[in-house]
């Protein structure tokens, strides 16, 4: 059974110069062509990232975005990563084995797109708020009468600005290509919706329905398009169970959703310092990760 002794929240790499302590990841500089990328247990909900963590998380996270890059990844989508194995990592990083095992990679370092790549299957979230208020989605007119987490007819480009802090704001098409180029924006589209509709086919399989999900990518020094950060994970995508999934409400998830709803219970102001989460919350929230990894891996987490 995992316990507190099995968090890790933050990573220390003495010698190792770190970039960018963020909400769940640590991000170190090895040289000027290479990252390490390292996911702690950290668990955030509304933009605060709470005290305790989430055993196992990071790893949960790694290991499922390897998963994917293997999956998806050909000649027409690249990623970023070079090696998660570390014994394959530089010297210097290999005294840090016991931190960096399951839950860190090595990656060539990109110039990442400034915005995010979102692609919605399903009517949740922020989409299912525009929607109610206006018919659309990221300025996407939709057909009426649509129910909170009914599928789209097809799956929708609806991407989103990058906020140093607070909330990402959501972008129509047009917006994104005045900050990238309208053809970069075609081509982060196109790959986005190619990389979901595979992804979400083979999740179907597995018994889970993937609503929606985030995609990074950055350019590399010849101007190719690589696939980056992490890949359809609990902390990037609504993990949604098919044999639960009943249209006209909120689902079920396989993420944090345990998080958010013990923090709306207790009224929470959503302003730091967050409260330290209850065992129970933990433990469940534990398990929702462990269950995705495992349905779409087919194994059970190392």
């Amino acid at each position: 059974m995992a316990t507190a002794t099995n968090v890790l929240l933050r990573s220390e790499l003495p010698g190792i110069p770190l970039l960018n302590r963020g909400k769940v990841r640590d991000v170190y500089a090895v040289d000027e062509q290479r990252l390490l990328i390292i996911a702690t247990d950290r668990i955030s909900a509304f933009d605060v990232v709470m005290p305790n963590g989430i055993p196992d998380k990071g790893k949960v996270l790694t290991q499922l975005s390897l998963f994917w890059f293997q999956r998806l990844c050909d000649q027409s989508t690249h990623n970023h990563l070079i090696s998660a194995s570390v014994n394959e990592y530089p010297t210097p990083l290999r005294a840090f084995h016991e931190q960096l095992e399951w839950r860190s990679m090595l990656v060539r370092k990109v110039n990442i797109m400034p915005i995010e790549c979102i692609v919605r299957g399903y009517l949740a979230g922020s989409g299912w708020k525009e929607y109610r208020q206006h018919g659309t989605v990221c300025s996407i007119t939709l057909p009426a009468g649509l129910r909170e987490s009914e599928q789209l007819p097809q799956p929708i480009f609806t991407p989103s600005t990058k906020a140093e802090s607070g909330h990402d704001m959501n972008i129509s098409l047009e917006e994104a290509a005045s900050i990238v180029g309208d053809g970069m924006a075609q081509q982060l589209a196109a790959t986005s919706l190619k990389l979901y509709n595979t992804a979400a086919d083979y999740a179907r399989q597995r018994g889970i329905i993937i609503a929606d999900t985030k995609f990074e990518f950055g350019l590399d020094e010849s101007d190719n398009l690589i696939l980056a950060d992490e890949v359809l994970t609990p902390d990037s995508s609504r993990f949604w169970d098919m044999e639960r999934y009943q249209p006209g409400c909120s689902q079920d998830s396989f993420d944090k959703q345990f998080v958010r709803d013990y923090l709306e219970s207790i009224q929470w102001n959503k302003e730091p310092p967050a409260p330290v989460l209850p065992d129970e919350v933990v433990a469940r929230t534990h398990e929702k990760y462990l269950e995705a990894y495992q349905r779409l891996v087919g194994k059970a987490l190392s």
